[in-house]
């Protein structure tokens, strides 16, 4: 499971560097401005919030860090009424990325192939993971492409985290 655990490792890395690149490239006003639509923090948001659950592998007993709530697993879509910060959310970054590396260095082959625990995804662990790093790669590829239309600016492409 070592060769798999780190080339999971050092792609699913990139793509959540991707996203810290994403972070730091954006600026104040593009950040905080409540009349976009996707509004760029909470694009931010939404990305670590389900990376979170998603590497826990069950809805049961997941608690994301404080300030942040369970309000996004609300099928009404409940927006938080003021933006996360950006550090908030790159704390919210750091917070994911040792979650993820802990998952990673325990990862067993039972482990990868236990049925994950969330209603609305059938996979095995394994299969939750990359789902999960396409999930954030999607958001990436999202933030990237508002920035250039808002900033004619993006953060290049993260080939491989170590």
């Amino acid at each position: 499971m070592d060769l798999l655990s780190d080339i999971i490792s050092h792609q699913f890395g990139a793509s959540i560097d991707m996203i810290e690149h994403a972070i730091d490239s954006c600026p104040e006003a593009l950040w905080s401005d409540r009349t976009q639509n996707p509004e760029y923090w909470y694009v931010t948001f939404h990305t670590l919030f389900w990376l979170d659950l998603y590497i826990g592998g069950t809805v049961q007993g997941f608690t994301p860090p404080a300030p942040f709530s369970l309000d996004e697993l609300d099928p009404a879509g409940i927006i938080p009424s003021e933006p996360y910060s950006k550090q908030q959310l790159r704390d919210y970054l750091s917070h994911c990325r040792k979650k993820l590396r802990q998952s990673l260095e325990s990862l067993t082959p039972e482990k990868a192939g236990e049925r994950c625990m969330v209603e609305w995804i059938d996979a095995s662990y394994s299969e939750l993971l990359l789902y999960t790093m396409r999930h954030v790669q999607h958001h990436a590829g999202q933030l990237n492409l508002i920035l250039r239309q808002k900033t004619n600016s993006a953060p290049r492409w993260v080939r491989r985290s170590t």
